[in-house]
C-alpha cells in the first residue's frame, strides 16, 4: 500500500473497502441506502436514506459491482426493509437519468479474508486499541479491482475467474513477493502461494490487465531471489501490465526476528538491480514494467529518476514515480495528478459514500480529492510568523531542497516523526493527530501550518483525533497533496503574511 503526502511510501498491504462492517469479515447480506439523490428516480420510488435492500429486480445482489449491474436498467424493482416493514418499490429511469441512490457498502455478502500469516503484514503491527476495522485484512479480488487492494491469489477459485473475465474486472493487483513456489509459500506462510500464482498469467492471457507487487524484504527475496522471480516472471507472463518493487515497511510492533529494513547500501544495490532488469524487460517486451518504489531511492539516497523513466505515471498508486510527480508539478514541469489516495485504511473508514458512477473511477468508490480546503476547515487572520509545511520525516529533506531551490527558502519544513507507529513509518500518510499536534506545540504561534490531506480520513486522524480538535489549538490549513496546489496556496499565503508584516 502507498500513502501519499508530501510524500512517501510505505509498503504495507492494502486494506480497503467502504464501510465493511465487522472485522470478522461478514458484512451485513443487504445493503444500507446511504445516498439518495432528492431529484432522481429513486427518490421519486419512495426509496429512502437507511432502507435496506432485500432484492433488485428479483435478485439479491452481493456486491456493488452486481448492484450497479442491476440498477442499470429502465425499469428497477426494489424490494426494501425500513423499519421491519417490507416495500416493493418500481423505480422508472428517464432517458439518461441515473438511478439516484449508492449503497453504503462495496460487498454485501462477506469480504474474502486473507489466510496467509505473511511476516511482513503490516496488518500485525498495528498497535492495540485501534479501530477495529482498521485490522481486517482481505484478500479479495472485488477489492483489488474496485481500490487497487493487492490480492495473493491463494483463495482464487474456477468461479472467480470467469466472473473477472465475463465482467472484465480490469485491472488486478497481484502480490508475487517470489516466484518460485517454495520461496513464496515461505513468506506467505500458506502452501497454497506456491502455486497460486498460476492464475496471473491465465488472467493475462484472458486479457486482463494484472499489477504485480514485490515487497522487497533484505535478506529473504533479494539478490538471487529477486532475480529469480524477475526471469520467471519474464518467461512465464511477459504481458503483464506493470511490477513495482517496494520495501518492506516496519512498525516498533513487529514481531518478526528476520524483519528488518534496507540499509543505505542494499536500498541503492536494490534500485541498480530493479533498473537493470526494467532495460532487460524493455529489450524482451518492447515495453518498460519494472520499477522501483520511491523509497528504495530516497533510503539509498538515489537521484530520483526524471519524468521520461516513469512513461505515464501509471504507477503512482505503488508509490513509484509520486516524488517526481509531485517536484514537477511544484516547479510547473507536468500537470501529473499524484494526489488521488486520500490516506492509509481510507477507504475502510470512509462514511460519506460515493455517488457511484464508475465502479474504479477517483469519484466514486475512491475517496474523492478533497480540494484546498475540505470540509471543517477553520482559517484564521493571516499568520504573523510565516509559513511551514507539515510531512512525516521521510520527505522532509526533498521538500526542504525543493523549497530552497524554488525561492521559498522563507518556508518552513516540519517534520513530524511517527510516534504512533515507530520504525520505519516515516510517511505523512500515516501520522497521528497525537504526534502532529507534539511536533506543532513547539511552533505555536509563530507559522500557519499547511497540513496535506491525505492525513485525514474524513475530518479524523488515524488514532481518532478530529481534525476540529487540531484547529482549536493550532494555525492550520489542509492543503491536497499535490504539487501545483502546494505551490499556490504558498503563493498566496506568504502574500497574506507579507501583508500583516
Amino acid at each position: 500500500m502507498v500513502v501519499r503526502g508530501y510524500i512517501g511510501v510505505d509498503d504495507t498491504p492494502r486494506v480497503s473497502g467502504v464501510s465493511l462492517g465487522r472485522v470478522d469479515g461478514a458484512i451485513d447480506d443487504m445493503p444500507l441506502v446511504a445516498h439518495v439523490d432528492p431529484d432522481g428516480a429513486a427518490a421519486r420510488a419512495g426509496l429512502r436514506e437507511g432502507d435496506r435492500i432485500q432484492s433488485v429486480n428479483g435478485t439479491v445482489p452481493r456486491d456493488v459491482l452486481e448492484w450497479m449491474s442491476l440498477v442499470d436498467s429502465p425499469v428497477v424493482e426494489v424490494v426494501s426493509l425500513r423499519d421491519g416493514d417490507r416495500s416493493v418499490r418500481t423505480v422508472e429511469r428517464r432517458t439518461g437519468e441515473a438511478f439516484g441512490a449508492s449503497v453504503s457498502s462495496a460487498v454485501f455478502d462477506r469480504v474474502q479474508t486473507c489466510d496467509n500469516h505473511c511476516e511482513f503484514c503490516f496488518i500485525y503491527q498495528l498497535p492495540k486499541g485501534m479501530r477495529r476495522s482498521l485490522y481486517l485484512k482481505d484478500d479479495d479480488y472485488r477489492l483489488s479491482f474496485l481500490f487497487g487492494n493487492f490480492t495473493t491469489l491463494t483463495r482464487f477459485t474456477e468461479a472467480d475467474f470467469e466472473r473477472v473475465v465475463s465482467e472484465r474486472l480490469s485491472p488486478l493487483h497481484v502480490s508475487v513477493h517470489a516466484a518460485s513456489p517454495r520461496t513464496r509459500a515461505e513468506m506467505l506462510r500458506n502452501d497454497r502461494g506456491g502455486f497460486s500464482l498460476r492464475w496471473m498469467r491465465l488472467l493475462c492471457e484472458a486479457g486482463i490487465d494484472v499489477r504485480a507487487q514485490i515487497v522487497l524484504c533484505p535478506g529473504v527475496n533479494d539478490g538471487e531471489v529477486l532475480d529469480d522471480t524477475f526471469a520467471r516472471l519474464l518467461e512465464e507472463v511477459p504481458m503483464l501490465d506493470s511490477v513495482a518493487v517496494v520495501p518492506v515497511g516496519l512498525s516498533r510492533h513487529n514481531t518478526e526476528a528476520r524483519m528488518r529494513v534496507h540499509t543505505g547500501w542494499e536500498a541503492r544495490e536494490a534500485v541498480e538491480q530493479i533498473e537493470s532488469w526494467g532495460n532487460v524487460w524493455r529489450d524482451m517486451t518492447g515495453r518498460s514494467v519494472i520499477r522501483a518504489a520511491d523509497e528504495l531511492y530516497l533510503a539509498g539516497e538515489c537521484e530520483v529518476p526524471g519524468a521520461a523513466h516513469y512513461g505515464d505515471f501509471g504507477m503512482l498508486e505503488d508509490g513509484v514515480g509520486l516524488v517526481r510527480a509531485f517536484i514537477d508539478a511544484f516547479e510547473q514541469r507536468s500537470d501529473v495528478d499524484a494526489s488521488k489516495e486520500a490516506g492509509f485504511f481510507a477507504s475502510v473508514d470512509t462514511v460519506d459514500y460515493v455517488r457511484v458512477a464508475n465502479p474504479a473511477s477517483e469519484t466514486a468508490l475512491r475517496p474523492a480529492s478533497t480540494g484546498t480546503a475540505p470540509r471543517g476547515v477553520r482559517l484564521r487572520p493571516p499568520a504573523r510568523g510565516g509559513v511551514g509545511v507539515v510531512t512525516g520525516t521521510c520527505f522532509a529533506p526533498v521538500m526542504r531542497d525543493l523549497l530552497d531551490r524554488n525561492g521559498y527558502a522563507e518556508v518552513g519544513v516540519v517534520a513530524v516523526t511517527n510516534a504512533h507507529f515507530g520504525g520505519s513509518t516515516s510517511v505523512a500518510g500515516l501520522l497521528t493527530g497525537a504526534d502532529i499536534a507534539s511536533v506543532l506545540e513547539a511552533h505555536q504561534g509563530r507559522m500557519r501550518f499547511l497540513l496535506p490531506d491525505v492525513c485525514l480520513n474524513g475530518d479524523r486522524f488515524l488514532d481518532d483525533v478530529r481534525l476540529g480538535e487540531i484547529q482549536d489549538r493550532f494555525d492550520v490549513e489542509v492543503v491536497r497533496t499535490d504539487g501545483a496546489v502546494l505551490r499556490e496556496i504558498l503563493d498566496l499565503r506568504l502574500g497574506e503574511v507579507r501583508r500583516v508584516g
